[in-house]
This record gives structure tokens, C-alpha cells and sequence, in this order.
């Protein structure tokens, strides 16, 4: 599976489309204008990019997805636990949890996201 890696601002920008699309370039200019206080110019640079990346297409001067927000932030998710904790799924929550209490709402979600991914 190939592997995306975005920069902050790559991400804020993919954000807009993943809303959007299909979008008209046009109207994506807009969008960023608005939404990221871009310039035609940068909205033009970053789609050009993410097109390259393989994360999006411009035919016909509408720009559609290619990948789905969700892959990209599994794939964010995965680097960051890899990265920060040595891709300890335990040590991240640790680490997120702190001293904060889980409701037992959300304690009996997370049994179930558990249970859901043993392999």
C-alpha cells in the first residue's frame, strides 16, 4: 500500500477538497481563498502537488479524490504511534489518557474497537 506522507498546510488544503468534491478548480480557489487565505497561485501550487502525490486528479478542471480522507488519517495515526511511541498502541493511550476518566460510555466503546481489531 503506498504511503502519503502531507505537511501541515498539504493537510488543511485536503480538508477543503475532501469537502467539496467534486469541486471546479474555480471554485477551489475560492474555497481556499475563504477557508485558508490562500492566493490563486498557492491553491494552484498545493493541488498541482497533492496530484503528483496521487491524492487527487484535476481533469477537465475539476478536481476530484483519489484517497479518502480516512486512509490518510489511519496512515497519520499509524506514523505518529510508530514515530512518538515505538508503535506501542498501549503506550499511546497511556500517554493520551493522563489522568483523565473515560465515561463508561466511551470505556465500553473502546472494548468494542477492541475487540473488533484482535487478530
Amino acid at each position: 500500500m503506498m504511503e502519503y506522507h502531507i505537511a501541515d498546510s498539504e493537510y488543511r488544503f485536503m480538508q477543503v477538497v475532501w469537502e467539496a468534491a467534486p469541486v471546479g478548480s474555480g471554485r477551489l480557489v475560492e474555497l481556499c481563498s475563504e477557508k485558508l487565505g490562500w492566493k490563486k497561485s498557492t491553491t494552484y501550487t498545493v493541488l498541482k502537488k497533492m496530484c503528483l502525490k496521487g491524492l487527487l486528479q484535476n481533469e477537465k478542471s475539476v478536481v476530484s479524490v483519489v484517497v479518502p480522507r480516512e486512509l490518510v488519517d489511519n496512515q497519520a495515526a499509524e506514523q505518529f504511534v510508530d514515530r512518538t511511541f515505538g508503535g506501542s498502541l498501549p503506550g499511546f493511550l497511556a500517554a493520551f489518557m493522563g489522568s483523565k476518566k473515560l465515561s463508561d460510555a466511551e470505556a465500553e466503546e473502546l472494548k468494542h474497537l477492541i475487540d473488533e481489531h484482535k487478530g
